[in-house]
């Protein structure tokens, strides 16, 4: 057998070298970003502020996000101050405020913030639409005064609010996705559930229509992770706590 060149000896040897001599410290690995955004969920009896955090990891183009804390507006409903719109911005204050010092303060111009209003608002805005518009204004200026990234405060509708409901349930079950055992997003899988939604005056059924039927026109076209999914809810006027209490008080009457 022939032996090496001496030079490729040489250059082996030096290679060899100069690997040893390098740290791993050298090359360090950034870790992912952290995000932040902000959700006022505005209630018929009381406000809650959510703060959700997110990496730039994605799990076929949508944010893998988790709820880190919440604080509850002291107060009823924002419904509550329309004869006094002046005061449902100071309501939100301490939770805002609150806010400020749990995401990092350089972060606060970056966080987007919303805020959505159901069932009391769109009943306000069927029968005094004057009133709702002047406290989605009045929570408009309170909310673009706070650092953060302003998105909008609007009236959901209630396909929309159960549709974010059926995502919710859906996403805390892992049926969009889950991790495999390297730690790694993989498609998960397992069918969709049906939310049921009861309320105070009625009840709300949220599904995902199979795909092959026919889509009703009130339902909701969602893209998450990868996957379209035509959701429909079906509504149940008088089926909510109050009309079983009352039900239930005519029995005893009875």
């Amino acid at each position: 057998r022939e032996l090496l060149p001496p030079w490729l000896v040489i250059v082996a040897g030096l290679t060899g070298i100069m690997l040893l001599c390098v740290s791993t410290k050298d090359v360090p690995i950034t870790p992912p970003r952290t995000k932040y955004g902000i959700v006022l969920d505005a209630g018929p009896s009381h406000t809650i502020l959510f703060i959700y955090q997110w990496t730039t990891t994605k799990a076929n183009k949508t944010g893998v996000i988790r709820e880190c804390s919440s604080c509850s507006v002291q107060g009823p409903g924002v419904s509550s101050y329309s004869d006094s719109p002046q005061k449902v911005g100071k309501s939100l204050e301490p939770c805002l405020n609150w806010a400020q010092k749990e995401i990092p303060a350089e972060q606060h111009s970056q966080t987007p913030l919303y805020l959505g209003a159901t069932a009391s608002m769109r009943q306000l805005n069927l029968t005094h639409p004057t009133l709702s518009g002047g406290l989605l204004a009045a929570l408009t200026v309170a909310l673009k005064s706070s650092p953060f990234d302003f998105q909008g405060a609007q009236i959901l509708s209630s396909p929309d609010e159960e549709a974010f409901n059926w995502v919710a349930v859906n996403y805390v079950l892992e049926n969009f996705f889950k991790y495999d055992w390297r730690g790694q997003l993989v498609p998960s899988r397992k069918g969709m559930a049906g939310v049921l939604s009861v309320g105070g005056t009625s009840a709300q059924l949220t599904s995902k229509v199979e795909e092959g039927n026919q889509a009703p026109k009130e339902g909701v076209r969602l893209q998450l992770y990868g996957q379209t999914h035509n959701v429909y809810t079906h509504h149940c006027p008088c089926h909510g706590t109050d009309q079983l209490r009352s039900r239930l008080l005519s029995m005893l009457i009875q």
